[in-house]
C-alpha cells in the first residue's frame, strides 16, 4: 500500500451529477482536470437521472485516461484517489465510486470518499493558499444554498441554509417560466444587463429574519403572478431583461446580505463563494463591493472550479490523505444533505 506525503500523487473522480470530470495533482501542483458535461440535458430542461448515469458509464473510462495524459502521467504513477461519496444523484455516484474502488482494488491504493459541497467549501484553495481560518463560505448551486463556518480542513458547521429552493433553482425556474434556456442562471445574467433591477419590487424572502437561512421558492411564485397579472401579453424584449434583472437583483440582495451579517456574526474576515452560481456577475460584484466596505476578502474559485469537478474533491482529498484519513473499500454512497450530516 502507498503512503500518502506531501509528494505524492493523487486521481480524483467526481460524478455525482451531470459531470464527468477526473483531475490529476502531483505534490500541491493541480496537473490536469478534465471535465465532460452532459448537455443533450437541454432539450429536457433539467437533469434525467437514468440517461445522466449511462453517459457516465460511457465517459468515465475515457475521462480518466484524459485526465492522466494531460499530467503526464499513468495509473502506476498514482499513490491514491479521491472520489465523490455524496451528496448528488443515486445512479450517478454509484457510477464514480464504483470505478474509483475498481482501481483502487486493482493497483492496491488507498481510497478516500469525499463530500461534493466540503469539495466546494474548501475549492478556493485549488488557485489561493492565502485564504485565513476561519473564514465563510457561501455555497450556492442548483442543488445547494448553504453557509458554512470554516475553522479549518477538518472543521466546518454549517449555520444556514436553503428551506427550500436553491438559488441556482430559483433561476432555472424563473428562466423556464419566461422561456428562456437550461440552464436558467447563464441567461438570466446575461439578459439583465441590460435590464433594470429596479423594475419590478419582487419579494426578498426571509432577508430580515434573525437567522441565516434561505427561501427562494416565493420568487418563482412572484415572477408567475407578475407575468399572468400584469402584463397583458408574453413580455416583450425589454420588458423580458427588466424582469431577469429584477429577479436576479431579489436573488443577489438575500444572498450578500444573509453572507455579510453571517460574516460579520461569526468574525469571519474571508468569505469564499462557490458553487455554478458563483459564476453569475452580479453576485461577485455586489458580494467584493459590500465585503470590501467591512475590510473583508472574497475569494471566488476560477469558473472552471465553480461548476462541478474533480479538481475541488482532489483539493480536499488530498487535505484529508496526508491526514491519515483513508475509506474502507466498502464504503457506500450517501444522497442526504451537507447540512443534515454536519449542523
Amino acid at each position: 500500500m502507498h503512503q500518502f506525503t506531501e509528494n505524492s500523487t493523487l486521481l480524483a473522480i467526481e460524478s455525482s451529477c451531470d459531470e464527468t470530470s477526473a483531475a490529476l495533482y502531483q505534490g500541491g501542483a493541480l496537473k490536469s482536470n478534465i471535465i465532460s458535461s452532459q448537455m443533450f440535458h437541454t432539450k429536457f430542461g433539467g437533469i434525467v437521472p437514468e440517461l445522466a448515469s449511462r453517459a457516465h458509464v460511457q465517459h468515465i473510462g475515457a475521462v480518466v485516461r484524459e485526465a492522466l495524459n494531460e499530467a503526464g502521467l499513468a495509473m502506476q504513477d498514482v499513490d491514491a484517489i479521491a472520489v465523490t461519496q455524496a451528496p448528488g444523484l443515486a445512479g450517478s455516484l454509484v457510477v464514480g465510486t464504483n470505478f474509483a474502488k475498481g482501481l483502487a482494488l486493482r493497483y492496491n491504493l488507498p481510497i478516500v470518499a469525499v463530500n461534493h459541497v466540503e469539495g466546494h467549501i474548501y475549492s478556493a484553495f485549488i488557485e489561493n493558499t492565502a485564504i485565513a481560518f476561519p473564514f465563510l463560505a457561501l455555497i450556492v448551486s442548483g442543488g445547494h444554498t448553504s453557509l458554512f463556518f470554516v475553522e479549518s480542513f477538518e472543521r466546518y458547521t454549517a449555520v444556514g441554509s436553503t428551506r427550500d429552493d436553491a438559488a441556482g433553482e430559483a433561476f432555472d425556474k424563473i428562466a423556464k417560466l419566461l422561456g428562456l434556456g437550461y440552464p436558467g442562471g447563464i441567461h438570466i445574467d446575461r439578459l439583465a444587463k441590460e435590464g433594470r433591477a429596479d423594475a419590478v419590487a419582487f419579494p426578498r424572502s426571509m432577508m430580515r429574519d434573525d437567522n441565516f437561512d434561505f427561501s427562494f421558492s416565493g420568487l418563482k411564485t412572484a415572477v408567475r403572478t407578475y407575468c399572468q397579472k400584469t402584463l397583458a401579453a408574453p413580455p416583450n424584449e425589454q420588458q423580458l431583461r427588466d424582469i431577469c434583472a429584477s429577479a436576479q437583483e431579489a436573488i443577489v440582495d438575500v444572498l450578500v446580505h444573509k453572507t455579510l451579517k453571517a460574516a460579520e456574526n461569526l468574525g469571519a474576515k474571508d468569505i469564499v463563494v462557490a458553487g455554478g452560481v458563483a459564476a453569475n456577475s452580479r453576485l461577485r460584484v455586489r458580494l467584493q463591493e459590500a465585503a470590501a466596505e467591512t475590510g473583508r476578502s472574497v475569494f471566488i474559485p476560477a469558473m472552471s472550479y465553480c461548476t462541478d469537478n474533480a479538481a475541488m474533491i482532489g483539493c480536499i482529498g488530498r487535505e484529508k490523505l496526508l491526514r491519515g484519513v483513508q475509506s474502507p473499500l466498502t464504503f457506500t454512497i450517501g444522497v442526504g444533505s451537507l447540512r443534515a450530516r454536519y449542523r
